[in-house]
């Protein structure tokens, strides 16, 4: 019993620590989130906010399927995750194979991982720079093959488009990464009998390499779908979601409503919508790659 007790004692040394930071940062700022979500401007608990954020042509924009840029913060977080995670998943997958055995990939990689380690505020500068008529790249290697050159960040059609294109460079290189340790763990025994069955690289690659890197490619499409979801840096500093909203998105809009109309309530609620849906898109994959490993 002595020593029961004496090991519980010791638990708990290890255990309050990290209890502690997780209930004041984590639980307590959520239940304060929450809870200043359903107070009005008369400190009396309403549902107000929610139907002022929810009915907003900030959050959903349906005249822009008629007429087109804005669309509303949250059409355009949609639109963030339908172009942006296909792209960087394949994107990184590709350059993990391509790369694997080549001579000096493992430098290539480096480069490309650099977007990863850099700060995004940072990226959002360079992205807003890549897309510039004069000094861009973009417009630089468009100019070589005769096409139309312009600022795209100025332009309500382009830019949404412009900022999640000039982001998959930055956020590339976490699923080359992965992909790229997730490879190493398949025996290359399996594909030495695949090739003495005949079987050609594609057959290889979507029977061998893409089953069995299903447990990252879950990881991957978990973290890039969080990422886009809670998008803000990239889009303040290239963008602060103009021009006439055009390229809002969630996170920014929390922060107007918060630090700029000084509309805490508000902020809360979208705060709780990112929430949700980070939790809607979370909880099924991560079911999915507990089930897959049992």
């Amino acid at each position: 019993m002595v020593l029961r007790k004496a090991r519980f004692k010791h638990l708990m040394m290890f255990i309050l620590p990290a209890a502690l930071l997780i209930a004041v940062f984590v639980l307590y700022p959520t239940i304060r989130t929450i809870t200043l979500s359903f107070v009005g401007e008369d400190g009396k608990l309403t549902l107000s906010n929610y139907k002022e954020v929810l009915t907003s042509k900030d959050i959903v924009d349906l005249r822009g399927f008629e007429r087109g840029f804005p669309f509303g913060a949250l059409i355009h977080n949609l639109m963030w995750i339908a172009i942006h995670l296909p792209l960087t998943t394949f994107l990184g997958l590709f350059l993990a194979v391509i790369l694997r055995n080549i001579k000096g990939g493992t430098i290539i990689k480096s480069i490309i991982f650099l977007g990863m380690v850099m700060p995004m505020i940072v990226g959002g500068i360079m992205v807003r720079f890549m897309f510039e008529e004069n000094v861009g790249v973009v417009n630089m290697v468009l100019g070589v093959f005769g096409l139309t050159t312009q600022t795209w960040t100025v332009y309500p059609e382009s830019a949404l488009l412009a900022l999640i294109f000039g982001s998959t460079w930055l956020w590339a290189g976490f699923s080359l990464i992965l992909y790229s340790a997730g490879l190493e763990t398949i025996p290359k025994s399996y594909y030495e009998a695949a090739q003495i069955d005949g079987a050609s690289p594609v057959r290889m690659f979507f029977n061998i390499t893409i089953p069995l890197l299903k447990p990252i490619t879950v990881v991957v499409i978990t973290m890039t779908l969080l990422w886009e979801l809670k998008i803000f840096d990239i889009v303040y500093v290239a963008t602060m979601g103009g021009p006439g909203g055009a390229s809002n998105v969630l996170a920014l809009q929390m922060y107007m409503y918060g630090f700029r109309e000084w509309d805490f309530g508000k902020a809360a609620v979208v705060a709780v919508l990112i929430t949700l849906s980070t939790l809607v898109a979370a909880v099924p994959m991560i079911k999915s790659a507990g089930d897959e490993a049992e």
